[in-house]
């Protein structure tokens, strides 16, 4: 634990190393949950990765992390809620962001579902407009 003096006022700085454990990294659906996850906390959150340290409130920069499954990141919150902050955020880490792969299997075949009906539903209006234009020009 550190000190950081800002303007007037002095809050720790509390760290914790993270892990990410799914298999596909720090992609951009569990890089969103840490942004807004860290953007509901007052405390400055940043990522220090292999070459950089980034805004945790930001889901550009961590992508730039290109953390890939088994990648170590150090988590800093300087603020009043700092504590508070890394715990949820390391709980989004332990939980693999709650992205286990069932839950993306079956959000994956709903979308292909999805998908057929409405190609299937597009072919039968375009059928129909066809046989309406036939009918209507050998009317």
């Amino acid at each position: 634990m550190t000190i950081d003096q800002t303007e007037n006022s002095m809050h720790e700085t509390h760290s914790r190393e993270v892990v990410v454990e799914n298999e596909q990294g720090l992609h951009a659906r569990p890089a969103d949950l840490v942004a807004r996850e860290a953007q509901r906390w007052e405390s400055r959150i940043e990522f220090v990765g292999k070459a950089q340290r980034v805004d945790g409130k930001s889901i550009l920069d961590l992508l730039t992390l290109a953390a890939e499954a088994g990648t170590h990141l150090v988590v800093e919150a300087t603020g009043p809620d700092a504590s508070e902050a890394l715990d949820a955020i390391g709980s989004l880490f332990e939980h693999k962001f709650d992205l286990n792969e069932e839950n993306t299997r079956i959000h994956t075949n709903k979308s292909k579902q999805e998908k057929q009906i409405s190609s299937d539903s597009a072919g039968i209006n375009t059928a129909t407009c066809e046989g309406d234009a036939e009918r209507n020009t050998n009317s």
